[in-house]
């Protein structure tokens, strides 16, 4: 049973983007926590008392001395209401708006990528073929926006890190941790974004084998 206030509930293979990106929220903002791992190929996020605690029976899925939430943005949001120290979000308000809107259009849009380039390929090294048409529109759309958020050369998107810089590095690792075609100055954000202490220790978690 957890023993702890917080505990996250993410996928068995730890190769959920979602829940990598509460992880790593709980870690930046220095929280002792329970890793409950739930075994989606069985239907385990289906049975009565997961689906209670989640309610949208998914991965991630945080629960907090009782309090369950799921949807990853909707649990950052909240750890940093809750837990304002080391903010996961910038603070003046139209930059914590654009980190925002770049997570929810992550979560929403991009689908070629995330069909053609799935985590398995971050996290277990697996190759798929090349890009569809589809896959490649989408790519430019990705580079444009990275690129339009990067254009002032920064180390990160905010001047200061926020979880943000995690979700769209993530999303630009699935190009080139796989070895397709990237912009040098985006690809180095996200290789830099990748070698973070609190994305290195969900990168280095045992995994079980496929």
């Amino acid at each position: 049973m957890p023993n702890k206030l917080i505990t996250l509930y993410t996928d068995i293979e730890l190769t959920s983007p979602y829940a990598m990106s509460v992880f790593v929220a709980l870690h930046e903002k220095g929280l002792d926590f329970d890793l409950q791992k739930v075994d989606l190929a069985a239907s385990a996020q289906d049975q009565p008392d997961y689906a209670a605690k989640s309610l949208t029976q998914r991965v991630p899925t945080l629960v907090h001395e009782g309090f369950a939430l799921s949807e990853s943005s909707a649990i950052t949001e909240y750890l940093d209401e809750v837990f304002p120290h080391a903010p996961l979000y910038p603070k003046e308000i139209k930059q914590r708006a654009r980190a925002r809107q770049i997570q929810a259009w992550l979560r929403s849009d991009l689908m070629p990528i995330r069909s053609e380039r799935s985590t398995l390929g971050v996290f277990y090294g697996e190759k798929f073929p090349p890009l569809s048409a589809e896959a490649k529109a989408a790519a430019q759309q990705l580079f444009f926006v990275a690129g339009a958020l990067l254009d002032h050369g920064g180390e990160h998107l905010f001047g200061n890190w926020s979880i943000a810089d995690t979700d769209l590095a993530l999303m630009l690792n699935r190009l080139v941790i796989h070895g397709d075609s990237v912009p040098d100055h985006l690809a180095a954000f996200a290789i830099r974004q990748w070698q973070r202490p609190s994305v290195q220790l969900w990168v280095n978690q045992q995994r079980p084998p496929l």
